[in-house]
């Protein structure tokens, strides 16, 4: 997959916000790119790989670490367990898939309940344990990704590293998305508040889905793959309703709805929510995600959009708005767009 470059001016405010955020957290480098309409309309690189001496400029091969995004390659996964019928319903019950879990715990909670964040379980010593009932709240924790990837590997007999690798990473030739355990010549370090690399957990592997990195090139074609249904040069690369799953509102209407909204595990511009990450302006049927790093791709099916910014910050400063910068970035390219 290859798209044309038509560099135009009136995508500059979008550089620039993403130039601000890379200067405003603890970041050695940055990256972002924006595909209007099939062609990529800005793309800019800044500063080095890492903190360390001599360390290598940032590029368009240089692959950030992606964080959260991730999550959105898992939910593909399971998206694709779903319509090839390796996954019966989303409203299952997790233990339906996974056996050894505890009853009393699991109970009601479903994999539709995982995808969106409103499970109700978390962890605590080792332990998973109820924090509130299924589809009752939201909370952002890592339990329900380790068991989508279990379930994943369960029903399809890959993983999600396997499987995207297979299905989507070989046949577009996105080179430069792997899941690692040490860093590689053209991997970003993550940079703490002390300006030093933080360590790769070694014991994390490509069934873990953790260390996931990316190049802004390759995350904004997967934002495209989105955006164009898995139409992608003349052909049906992915079946559209594997996408169509993917990015469609499947929150529970339990919920309240300030909440933040989701498609599978990707956040989902619908009504207006206090508590979402996508920004004002950003039109309904958006879709978004945001990883710790920084690093974040919006995808605006309505005006043909895809948006991608790299950063390779651990997190941002205490007076940093994180969850304000993101919707302004989403907000930024919408204003870009009436430039035009």
């Amino acid at each position: 997959m290859q798209l044309n470059k038509n560099i135009q001016a009136r995508f500059n405010p979008v550089i620039d916000h993403v130039k601000n955020t890379y200067n405003s957290v603890y970041a050695t480098g940055a990256a972002v790119i924006v595909i209007h309409k099939d062609e990529i309309v800005a793309e800019r690189y800044w500063g080095t790989q890492s903190s360390r001496p001599e360390a290598r400029e940032v590029q368009e091969d240089t692959q950030f670490h992606v964080a959260s995004v991730r999550k959105s390659y898992i939910g593909f996964a399971v998206a694709y367990a779903v319509h090839h019928g390796y996954i019966d319903s989303i409203d299952d019950e997790v233990t339906k898939y996974i056996a050894d879990l505890e009853e009393e715990v699991f109970r009601g909670t479903t994999i539709r309940h995982l995808l969106t964040h409103t499970h109700g379980l978390t962890e605590l010593e080792g332990k998973v344990i109820r924090e509130f009932l299924p589809g009752e709240s939201w909370a952002y924790r890592q339990v329900n990704i380790n068991l989508l990837t279990k379930i994943v590997k369960v029903t399809t007999g890959q993983t999600v590293a396997e499987l995207l690798k297979e299905k989507v990473f070989r046949p577009l030739r996105l080179n430069e998305s792997d899941w690692y355990t040490e860093i590689q010549p053209k991997l970003a370090e993550v940079i703490d508040a002390s300006g030093q690399p933080k360590q790769i957990p070694t014991n994390s592997t490509k069934g873990d889905q953790i260390n996931m990195f990316t190049s802004a090139r390759d995350l904004a074609y997967w934002g495209y793959l989105h955006l164009k249904r898995g139409y992608i040069d003349n052909k049906q690369v992915i079946p559209k309703e594997v996408i169509q799953l993917s990015t469609s509102l499947i929150s529970p209407s339990t919920i309240d709805k300030d909440l933040p909204q989701h498609g599978f595990l990707w956040f989902v511009k619908d009504l207006p929510a206090s508590k979402t990450e996508l920004g004002e302006l950003v039109p309904r049927g958006s879709y978004q995600i945001l990883g710790f790093t920084g690093v974040a791709v919006l995808v605006v099916p309505e005006h043909e959009i895809v948006a991608v910014r790299m950063v390779n910050s651990y997190g941002s400063p205490e007076n940093h708005d994180f969850l304000g910068d993101i919707r302004s970035f989403g907000d930024s390219v919408m204003k870009s767009l009436q430039e035009g």
